[in-house]
């Protein structure tokens, strides 16, 4: 039985493009590799080679040798201003609630928005929506009007696509971008800001079935199970570990430390280590530290700026962010932008890190506030559409509050979202919001 993102003929050809990446050298084993998959082996043979080829690389390649400009421990890349503890801000418990609240209808829409589509490129997404007049995305998508051929040749998200059209909406569809504020909600309502990497992987044993993850966090969840403690959960064979994985979990952290982005960072740090390094760990610490911010400040551009401060100025992220900052969004259009970002970007997978997080920050900055500009315009920028629509949605929820959100994006949801993270399902997202609420830490006006 072959299982995605675990079989060892799929997990070496990423761990291939994942060293090079990050600067190693594998040329000449890559290419050994090629001429060997030439030849007519058995899968079972060809399973017994990669297998000698990972140990070669495992004995030859170490995953730290990035080290020195994209650090993975917490003191390694949060400068030494950033590690003065934070102030603990006064709000109003009506204020945190509306924006925690706003922060979960968000990401509820934005990922919903995004779902059917996943997994298809950005010219095939622009292909299927002109077939029934809803490009540019103005609305959640529908499949009416779009030729059975096209259909066949772009077909929906097979994890609840069809349940996420806008004809078949009557909830937030189950999804890992949901599923994972769920868990981290779970960790801290039980381990309180203490917590371990320990206890966020143990949370997963216990109320995630296995195949509800993928990617970096599937890799780890086994190496756990095999008994490696973090971060060597994040280490062994897993070709994912810059993956976008640890980015779509960031939500939680932001929310309970309001006005507060060190702790976020924190936080975000612990989570993100049990299955990523890097640019991978730095994609939660980022995003959990805008989500800090959004209770501070309404200028996107200011949070951007700020939540850089926390990620070493060296790394490929932070290069990536810096490159979206300097692009004239504001002056050019929405398609401009996102040629740009898929020229300096798309060397990379469609799930990795650095290029999602452009796209997302890029998206944000060319709203001016508007959440519905923001969710559309990072959907149709293609790659991660989902989780991108998520930490999109989440951020701009956040900054407006529910108060301020357009009923026609959260009205369809009606206040319910499915899960396969146990004790989770048909959850009321204004309950998931109190109890996010009832954790966040400030003192009260």
């Amino acid at each position: 039985m072959k299982i995605s993102w675990i079989d060892i003929i799929q997990r070496l050809k990423f761990e291939f493009q994942q060293c090079e990446e990050e600067g190693l050298d594998v040329s000449e084993l890559r290419n050994e590799w090629s001429e060997t998959e030439k030849f007519k082996l058995s899968e079972d043979e060809l399973r017994k080679k990669a297998e000698i080829f990972y140990r070669i690389l495992e004995t030859n390649i170490s995953v730290s040798q990035n080290e020195k400009n994209e650090s993975s421990s917490f003191e390694g890349f949060i400068s030494h201003s950033n590690l003065k503890s934070d102030t603990v801000p006064d709000f109003a418990t009506s204020f945190i609630e509306d924006k925690i609240l706003g922060g979960w209808q968000g990401r509820s829409a934005g990922c919903l928005l995004g779902k059917p589509i996943e997994k298809i490129q950005r010219a095939g997404i622009i292909e299927l929506l002109l077939s029934n007049g809803t490009w540019p995305i103005s609305d959640y998508i529908s499949g009416k009007g779009i030729p059975d051929f096209l259909q066949v040749k772009f077909p929906w998200n097979r994890h609840g696509g069809k349940e996420s059209l806008k004809e078949n909406i009557i909830c937030m569809t189950e999804d890992d971008d949901m599923n994972y504020p769920m868990i981290n909600l779970s960790v801290y309502e039980q381990y309180g800001e203490n917590f371990l990497t320990e206890n966020v992987i143990q949370t997963w044993m216990e109320m995630m079935p296995i195949l509800s993850s993928f990617t970096a966090e599937r890799v780890a969840y086994i190496n756990a199970l095999n008994g490696l403690l973090p971060p060597k959960t994040a280490l062994h064979r897993n070709p994912y570990r810059e993956w976008i994985g640890a980015e779509i979990r960031a939500d939680i952290w932001g929310w309970v430390s309001p006005g507060q982005p060190l702790r976020a960072a924190e936080y975000a740090w612990r989570d993100a280590r049990l299955s990523h390094v890097s640019n991978g760990i730095y994609g939660e610490v980022f995003f959990a530290v805008v989500l800090s911010l959004s209770f501070k400040y309404d200028d996107m551009e200011t949070i951007v700026k700020e939540a850089l401060t926390f990620i070493p100025s060296q790394s490929r992220f932070a290069e990536a962010i810096n490159f979206v900052l300097n692009l004239p969004i504001q002056y050019q259009s929405w398609d401009a932008t996102v040629n740009s970002l898929y020229e300096r970007f798309g060397k990379y997978h469609w799930v990795h890190t650095i290029n999602n997080a452009a796209l997302v920050v890029a998206a944000l900055l060319s709203s001016k506030g508007d959440f519905e500009t923001a969710i559309c315009n990072v959907v149709m920028g293609g790659w991660d559409t989902d989780s991108n629509g998520a930490t999109t949605g989440s951020i701009l929820g956040t900054i407006l509050g529910a108060e301020k959100l357009p009923p026609k994006w959260i009205s369809p949801l009606n206040n319910k979202i499915r899960s396969s993270v146990k004790g989770f399902d048909n959850s009321l997202i204004t309950d998931l919001a109190k109890r996010t609420a009832m954790i966040s830490n400030y003192s009260t006006k």
